[in-house]
């Protein structure tokens, strides 16, 4: 299972980022202090995890010095499959849907969460869940998207070669 993460966060001059190793992780609370370590060091409240697995789904986690973290998944269904989408959804007490049995047919994806994390950042919850959702939209496509609208398109572009 390919898997990539990154962890964001302004400096209050630009936003920097970098990796995030996240293949051990247990439980949210993990997660939260390596967006918190790094916001700490980069002088910011502010961080935003983007995970991308698989072309099949991707999430948004934010964390601020103070609060719970705020998650968005784009296909809640993968937490039955991928251990971290299974850490987040249950994080944020999002409920797997039932699939049906349907020989052949692909059902559509299923976005759960707060998709209004993005908001102030220039992403409202509607075209989120549209990037979740529109037919052909690659996961790393919406991510590229969504830091682009936040001001870090170049650098997330950058991490991805």
């Amino acid at each position: 299972m390919s898997t990539f993460a990154a962890v964001f966060a302004p400096d209050g001059k630009a936003w920097r980022g970098t990796e995030a190793e996240l293949g051990d992780v247990e439980a949210v609370d993990d997660v939260a202090d390596v967006m918190i370590d790094f916001a700490a060091e980069q002088g910011s409240d502010l961080c935003l995890l983007f995970v991308e697995a698989d072309d099949e789904w991707f999430a948004i986690v934010r964390t601020e010095e103070s609060g719970e973290p705020r998650i968005y998944l784009s296909d809640v269904r993968v937490a039955d499959d991928h251990p971290l989408a299974r850490v987040l959804s249950e994080a944020s007490g999002l409920s797997v849907p039932e699939q049906p049995e349907s020989a052949g047919a692909r059902p559509e994806p299923a976005p759960e969460g707060d998709a209004d994390l993005l908001t102030d950042l220039g992403m409202t919850g509607d075209e989120l869940r549209s990037l979740s959702t529109g037919g052909g939209v690659l996961p790393g496509d919406a991510l590229a998207a969504v830091a682009e609208r936040a001001g870090f398109g170049d650098l997330l572009d950058g991490m991805r070669l």
